[in-house]
């Protein structure tokens, strides 16, 4: 499942593979308790938050991976060292395994995006 055609965010988890469900809404749990005042959407066939129009949090499961995309250069290099080690893109973390999710460190990520607005890459 690389792009959904979910029209939502529950359709798009009801679609993604099993073993991955759990976690995926646990994702969702922490973006929907931490990103207050952000707009859940699809954007790119995944879940994604948006403030004042502009997109900075998303994730998905992708064929290898389960995905969390920040987009806030500034969180990134707040985090800079606490990121050092894990699989990661320009603005992509990757986990190759659902039990190998670093969920305090999500959590802090989405507490830092939610703190105040930043330029969006």
């Amino acid at each position: 499942m690389v792009q959904s055609n979910a029209v939502d965010v529950d359709g798009y988890l009801t679609e993604a593979p099993e073993d991955r469900r759990g976690a995926l809404a646990k994702v969702r749990r922490l973006c929907r308790d931490e990103l207050v005042g952000f707009d859940e959407v699809m954007a790119y066939g995944m879940p994604a938050y948006e403030r004042d129009g502009a997109c900075e949090i998303a994730f998905a499961s992708q064929k290898q991976y389960i995905s969390f995309y920040l987009m806030r250069n500034d969180v990134r290099e707040a985090f800079e060292e606490r990121l050092a080690g894990h699989d990661m893109g320009k603005g992509c973390l990757r986990f190759r395994k659902s039990e190998n999710i670093d969920f305090e460190l999500l959590r802090d990520l989405l507490k830092a995006t939610s703190a105040r607005p930043g330029k969006v890459c």
